[in-house]
């Protein structure tokens, strides 16, 4: 299987795989649980009516130990009047104006809908405790982290408190390459160049959600003050849940030119020859009748470039460059689709070890990275044979130009004409591969009418000298067959495949 990898791996500096964006979530369970908010506000002595008092004396809690943070630490704390706004860029602005090497960058806060706690009268009469839809002050708070680097903690200020924290791989593994003495370079969240990647690769592998979940654990402190109090009263903290992950394999080229030289192709290979129902394959599915849902293969023309993206439901595998990387980037949102192995509790009492369908637990990072990383792998083994189009297109000017050989000069090829067409096509045939073709089984498959005549033997033997001087052919010593040559597979394969793409209705010929 000759990929890009082994073909192109003297154009290559290797290839790195981890997680790219991560978004995760942090909930208190029991306060989705009739039963955990009962306890809550018997061991707290609050009554349903006097609910909406409470919870605002907490939410004033929270917003001023957050203000206290910002102010303690000289940092800005930002009201935004519309959510739409980039809370990133405001972020990043606030960094370059005031940088700061370690710790809080700055504090926003907006008005957002979310879903709440709050006393509701049912069909008896009753007060209830019920989640319903309003709208409350959250927190944005910036970090530059020791482990993380750039990231953010979203906070809700009202109950039940849910906590969002975005971290991105990249950030974390450079300080984890710094600390390894591996050297590397950067563009935007990308490794362009990384001194020793087998080693950045084996740490990558040896990430552990375990640890990640502490880090958690210890931001969700940082910025929650009222969570001592829900630990005290259920006995744990938030559960972390992940949201969206995505995993990307760079494939890190010397140079942006050596990438450019080959990335219409990949495009075009992706566009013309990959269907949608192709994703299957890349996740490791079996294409099944049964299969109830969307199956979606698309391109996308961006600022930076062309993205091809297969999608199946509400996961997606899509491809980019990002200056000389080759970026393949699997996208999970529903883990469900997907089966981890792992002990299921039996009615009965006993316990196996099963496949089952993955949840969002962060437990399950280890396999968000496996089918991940795999499903990659395939995206990348399916990239076969890429003509580079930047060569291709120097050697295709080659040919429409003159060609002085030993004092005889030769003419150009007008590769778009019907007749230079089907003599290249002829001459590509697959048949002729291995053995090669002579004068004669070219003009007999040319020339319909008497292709034996002393004039088509010589118009053909004139073809072969031209095919000859451009490179296009050559001849097998101490005989009169002729093969196609390996600047003839490239030049000929190429704009018979771009004529027959442009022009769909000549592959029916």
């Amino acid at each position: 299987m000759n990929t890009i990898l082994e073909q192109f791996q003297d154009k290559i500096n290797g290839s790195f795989a981890f997680f790219d964006r991560m978004i995760i979530k942090g909930h208190i369970r029991q306060f989705f649980s009739a039963s955990g908010k009962k306890h809550f506000l018997s061991q707290h002595n609050v009554l349903l009516k006097d609910f909406p008092a409470f919870a605002e004396q907490v939410t004033q809690q929270i917003v001023s130990h957050v203000e206290t943070l910002t102010l303690s630490q000289e940092r800005p704390l930002i009201y935004l009047p519309s959510a739409q706004a980039s809370k990133e860029e405001i972020a990043l602005a606030a960094l370059q104006d005031s940088p700061v090497k370690e710790g809080l960058i700055c504090a926003i806060s907006a008005v957002e809908t979310c879903q709440s706690l709050q006393p509701k009268k049912k069909d008896n009469g009753f007060l209830e405790l019920a989640t319903v839809s309003r709208k409350c002050k959250y927190f944005y708070l910036y970090f530059q982290d020791r482990h993380f680097g750039f990231m953010h903690v979203k906070l809700q200020t009202w109950f039940p408190f849910l906590i969002q924290v975005y971290i991105n791989g990249r950030e974390m593994m450079k300080h984890v390459f710094e600390e390894n003495g591996i050297r590397y370079q950067m563009y935007d969240n990308s490794f362009v160049e990384i001194s020793d990647t087998i080693k950045a690769q084996e740490l990558a592998d040896k990430f552990d959600s375990k640890s990640l979940c502490r880090q958690l654990d210890l931001f969700a402190h940082r910025v929650n003050p009222y969570l001592d109090t829900i630990e005290k009263t259920f006995h744990q903290g938030y559960y972390w849940c992940v949201d969206q992950c995505e995993y990307a394999t760079d494939v890190m080229f010397k140079s942006r030119e050596a990438l450019e030289d080959i990335y219409p192709s990949l495009v075009g290979h992706a566009f013309y020859d990959f269907r949608c129902t192709d994703i299957f394959s890349f996740l490791g599915r079996k294409l099944d009748p049964k299969f109830q849902g969307e199956a979606v293969s698309d391109y996308r023309k961006r600022p930076e470039g062309w993205r091809i993206k297969c999608k199946m439901k509400s996961n997606a595998i899509k491809m980019y460059d990002k200056f000389s990387c080759l970026r393949i980037e699997m996208t999970i949102n529903d883990p469900r689709e997907f089966k981890v192995r792992k002990d299921v509790v039996h009615a009965d009492g006993s316990t196996s070890r099963r496949w089952v369908p993955m949840g969002k637990s962060i437990a399950n990072l280890y396999r968000y990275a496996e089918v991940s990383r795999a499903a990659n792998k395939r995206f990348l083994d399916s990239l076969q044979n890429i003509i580079p189009a930047k060569s291709l297109e120097k050697e295709v000017n080659e040919v429409c130009g003159r060609k002085k050989v030993r004092g005889r000069t030769f003419t150009g090829y007008n590769v778009w004409s019907p007749e230079t067409f089907r003599l290249f096509e002829t001459i590509s045939d697959g048949k002729y591969l291995i053995r090669g073709f002579t004068n004669r089984d070219i003009r007999r498959e040319i020339y319909d009418d008497d292709p034996d005549s002393a004039a088509n033997r010589g118009k053909t033997s004139r073809a072969f000298s031209k095919l000859r001087a451009h490179g296009l052919i050559r001849k097998i010593p101490h005989s009169r067959r002729y093969l196609v040559s390996d600047k003839g597979r490239r030049v000929m394969g190429a704009l018979i495949e771009t004529k027959r793409k442009t022009y769909p209705e000549l592959a029916a010929v």
